[in-house]
Order: structure tokens, then C-alpha cells, then sequence
């Protein structure tokens, strides 16, 4: 990575990322042992690579596919009550157990980036506009 990572980070292998690409990345230890790993695997160990060269530190934590909506929320640095919001709005699918409302955190990633991207374009379309004084002629 170029540049520091600023923002937590959810990486998740779906089926076709499992794969290993012909010769493609690997691990290779200090005696020279090569350890083939998938493409996305790759990407997260440069995004590790890249926060540490920055001196900051790193959490590394293991997340069920299907997480209760407080978790996924803070798994992806989203407000609980945001969230809870766009499942209420059906955004994003849930299921209900006795006590919890669960959801995939695919799901949860991919409305992240699909939020962040609306208020991308949002900013840039202001940006692009002409400014108020020029319209008005003042």
C-alpha cells in the first residue's frame, strides 16, 4: 500500500478468492520454504505490512461469516444505531433468533463500501459545481 491505512479494515475470503493463482503470491520463510497463498491473502498482509511500517499496531481477530448486529457494526467501525437503522429499512438481510438479529458480514462490508462510495460521488458532485458567487454574478 501506498499510502497509511487511516481506517479499520475487514478483509473476508469469499469462494473464489480461496483459490491459489499460478504463480502467484507467496510466503517464503527465512530457510527459503515458499508457501503459496491467494491474491487476497496477499492484500492483506501488504495492508499489515503497511500499518506496522507506520509504527502503529495491528489486531488480527477471526469473525464468523454471520455476526449479531452490534458485532458486525463494530467489526466495520459503523455505528450500532446506524446499522440497526438500514436492517430496519431492509437494506441488508437479517434473521431473528430468540434473542439476537443476525447478519452476514459480507453483507454488512459490501453496504460499507456501497455507503462510502454514495458519499463519495455526493462530495465530488459538489466539488464539480460552479461556485455560488460565480452563478450570482456578486
Amino acid at each position: 500500500m501506498e499510502r497509511k491505512p487511516t481506517q479499520p479494515q475487514v478483509f473476508q475470503l469469499d469462494e473464489a478468492s480461496r483459490f491459489l493463482a499460478p504463480n502467484g503470491p507467496a510466503l517464503i520463510g527465512p530457510d527459503g520454504t515458499r508457501h503459496d497463498i491467494p491474491p487476497k491473502v496477499f492484500e492483506v498482509l501488504r495492508f499489515v505490512e503497511s500499518v506496522l511500517a507506520h509504527n502503529q499496531a495491528v489486531k488480527v481477530t477471526p469473525l464468523r461469516p454471520e455476526l449479531p448486529i452490534d458485532e458486525a457494526a463494530d467489526a466495520v467501525d459503523m455505528p450500532r444505531d446506524e446499522l440497526r437503522a438500514y436492517v430496519a429499512e431492509g437494506w441488508i438481510p437479517f434473521r431473528s433468533s430468540q434473542y439476537v438479529d443476525w447478519v452476514k458480514l459480507a453483507d454488512v462490508v459490501e453496504l460499507k463500501a456501497r455507503l462510502k462510495a454514495e458519499s463519495r460521488a455526493a462530495l465530488d458532485e459538489l466539488l464539480s459545481e460552479d461556485l455560488w458567487d460565480e452563478q450570482t454574478g456578486d
